[in-house]
């Protein structure tokens, strides 16, 4: 349990920045114009918390975890440092943002030097503990519990403290089992457990059953696993299609026993490591990596698309803010919406126009956008305006684009004539598109002298809903927007159009025009013309957004909308719940990089899908899905407040996808274990269009008399799942990785 074993576990002896973060220094905290203090920071010799020095003197002295940190950001990155610093100390600061609703740590080091420094120690250990593999981040987890029940730190563990260590780690066991336990490891009959005999209480507790009997079932050769062994392992549990030399690659790559790696086996730690790493998890590795076509035009791919993007939280009164856009571009969405109006000074705003929330420039949010745009996908990002400023702001609009944005900027279509098609995300790396309002066709782009003496667009979308929701019915007559021409001549392929028919479309709109839709409108043609919409977006783009009445910025299913082929389908990424787990879920595959190209039968046009009355076709792939619950490793607690409350964890699979293959089901719920809670429960699904299902683990603790709290997630595509014995790594309801704990599955899937 000694302290350099993180150091070591992290691979960072000796390491001079580690050394720095370890004895610390003053850095000055900024919270206002006036509030700023210096405070005395370090690392704690765990590897794992920050200390800070406060000035409270009747509060202990305070810090945080480095797992809840989100981001470390060199230079004036946030707004509290834009606002309230001088950009003469530009390379003098920096800002820790935290995951959740934590307020960021904007900081200023006494030196340029001294910040990158801070910087570059955090992102080292932040780094490392992320690298940590689910083993030793579990082993971790179990010292860390130690340490803490090891109330008089004096290395030993009496049988009370034992009883605390269990509870800690969510375990209730009765007295007499943790006695038991105890009496079993205490060889020196001390009364305390030291050194190895806490060793073997520790391999007793975390001795994995399940995972036994399949070790022995395979290990043939004198009890361990040859490298033989773990390919029938391979090719008949886990129906893997590899050769011998994988099998070895596994051994070379995961055995711990030396003396086993030399005869090329896997004991059974090792084959535990393997089980607990990419290869062994249930999300197929194959899909991490960019793996589709990315060449297609791009109506031909779902696109991670984002719903007032400005705002933290609710509609009426939460905060707008730049973090917002980059906690949601970080997310890889490629589709960021901003609701322009005009603002003092001249200088356009962006916030929900008519309510409280709080306004952020125009000028600033492009300036993020272009900084964070593409640091985790290169593909491009598409800015939707929705525009309800005077002619005036609008050219100081177009001058902030191209000013800010320069040569990434798409400001004419590619090629030298007139697109018939969009281009793929391929051919548009790194560059921004514009969607908005366009005065003329995009074929005034080549020929000059077909200049309409148009001023003014007929006004729709969310822009003209607002209004009319204020309006008497009888005043609604088509209204008009001045628009500039400069902002008007930088919308290439997403020109905003009225939608009203899919007849009406096919003949007036060129292929760049697209409509806007309220989900409830949209949710009405996927239900009722499923088919029609499918063919609709084969050459068009369409965008979904939720309902203007979502105050709480609540969202929608996405599924039904993805089902009739609609590629923007915008939520609210700043609310989590189930229909963001579907969203991240849907663009978890093909390297996360905010496209993921549609299914065949919704982009060919021969194609007669729908999605609700389900015919023969290519689309049609029935496959029986059985999965088997077998266990849960560490789950955490859920009131941390309550040292006596441990989980009662059940767990349900749901399946979304097309309306027959909607379904859940449920196993019985384990009292009073979140440690390692078995079930061993068989389901039986049959899924007739695999390639839109998406499949979610959701892992409760069941409570007899309230709602049952959420305890972690995972959802993936049905079709980048393993069959086999698969770890399924849990998530918070925020979306960031419980630490050390899972499930632990069997997945067989069949043709039907």
């Amino acid at each position: 349990m000694e302290v350099n074993g993180n150091i070591g576990r992290l691979g960072l002896e000796g390491d001079p920045d580690l050394q720095f973060l370890l004895n610390g220094g003053d850095l000055i905290k900024v919270k206002s114009r006036s509030w700023r203090k210096t405070r005395y920071f370090r690392l704690n010799d765990d590897c794992k918390t920050m200390w800070q020095q406060t000035s409270k003197t009747f509060k202990s002295d305070s810090g945080f975890s480095l797992e809840d940190i989100d981001a470390v950001r060199y230079g004036r990155q946030t707004e509290g440092l834009q606002k309230y610093t001088e950009s003469s100390v530009e390379d003098r600061c920096f800002s820790v943002v935290f995951k959740g609703r934590r307020k960021n740590l904007d900081l200023i080091a006494s030196s340029k030097e001294e910040a990158k420094v801070w910087v570059r120690g955090l992102e080292k250990v932040i780094n490392g503990m992320d690298s940590l593999n689910r083993q030793q981040n579990s082993e971790h987890w179990i010292y860390n519990c130690m340490r803490k029940a090891d109330k008089n730190a004096d290395n030993k563990m009496s049988l009370k403290e034992l009883k605390h260590f269990l509870r800690q780690i969510n375990i209730e066991v009765d007295d007499s089992y943790a006695e038991m336990l105890f009496r079993k490891c205490d060889t020196s009959n001390s009364n305390t457990l030291e050194g190895p005999e806490i060793k073997h209480f520790y391999d007793l507790l975390t001795y994995r059953e399940e995972v036994d009997v399949i070790y022995k079932k395979y290990a043939s050769t004198n009890g361990q696993m040859s490298s033989t062994d773990l390919l029938n392992f391979l090719q008949n549990e886990q129906r893997e299609p590899v050769f011998l030399d994988y099998a070895q690659k596994l051994i070379e790559k995961y055995e711990i026993d030396e003396t086993a790696k030399q005869k090329m086996c896997m004991s059974r730690d090792g084959f535990l490591m393997y089980l607990n790493h990419e290869e062994g998890s249930i999300f197929n590795p194959t899909h991490t990596p960019i793996y589709q076509d990315m060449r297609q035009p791009l109506n031909h791919y779902f696109i991670s698309s984002s719903h007032n993007t400005y705002l933290m939280e609710d509609q009426l009164k939460g905060p707008s803010s730049i973090e917002a856009y980059i906690k949601a571009l970080m997310k890889s969405c490629r589709c960021v919406e901003l609701d322009c109006w005009d603002g003092p000074n001249g200088e356009p705003i962006i916030y929900h126009g008519h309510t409280l929330t709080s306004k952020v420039l125009f000028r600033d949010v492009i300036k993020t956008v272009k900084e964070y745009a593409f640091k985790t996908s290169q593909y491009p990002v598409i800015l939707s305006l929705e525009n309800h400023c005077t002619v005036e702001q609008q050219k100081i609009m177009a001058h902030h684009l191209t000013s800010i944005l320069g040569r990434a900027l798409l400001t004419q279509p590619l090629g030298s004539q007139m697109p018939t098609t969009f281009p793929g995300p391929e051919e548009l790396k790194g560059r921004f598109l514009i969607k908005g309002k366009r005065l003329n066709k995009l074929d005034a782009a080549f020929n000059n002298n077909a200049t309409e003496d148009v001023d003014s667009v007929s006004e729709e979308d969310e822009a003209a809903e607002l209004k009319e929701a204020e309006q008497k019915p009888k005043e609604k007559t088509s209204k008009k927007i001045k628009l500039a021409k400069e902002l008007s001549d930088l919308v290439i392929y997403c020109k905003s159009v009225h939608f009203s028919t899919f007849e009406h479309s096919r003949d007036n709109h060129a292929f760049y025009e697209m409509a806007s839709y309220k989900e409830s409108k949209a949710m009405n043609l996927a239900e009722n013309s499923a088919t029609a919409f499918i063919h609709h977006n084969m050459d068009k783009l369409s965008r979904i957004y939720p309902a203007g009445s979502r105050t709480d910025s609540s969202n929608y299913n996405p599924v039904p909308l993805w089902n009739a082929g609609c590629q923007i389908v915008a939520l609210n990424f700043q609310t989590p719940g189930k229909e963001m787990d579907l969203n991240q879920a849907r663009f978890l595959p093909n390297g996360k990089c905010g496209y993921i190209l549609k299914p065949e039968f919704q982009r060919d046009p021969a194609s007669q899908f729908d999605p609700k009355n389900l015919t023969v076709g290519p689309w049609l792939q029935k496959k029986t899905f059985h999965v088997m619950i077998i266990s849960a490793q560490q789950l955490p607690k859920i009131n941390k407040d309550k040292q006596k409350s441990i989980v009662d964890p059940h767990v349900r699979v749901e399946i979304y996808g097309i309306p027959a293959d909607n379904a859940s089901k449920q196993t019985h719920h384990i009292d009073n274990n979140g440690f390692n809670p078995m079930w061993n429960t068989r389901f039986q699904f049959t899924v007739h269009v695999p390639e839109l299902a998406l499949v979610r683990f959701v892992v409760e603790d069941y409570d007899a008399a309230s709602h049952n709290d959420l305890v972690g997630i995972y959802t993936l595509p049905f079709t980048s799942m393993q069959n086999g014995y698969r770890h399924v790594p849990l998530l918070t309801k925020r979306g960031n990785l419980i630490p050390s704990a899972g499930l632990f599955v069997h997945i067989m899937v069949l043709d039907a």
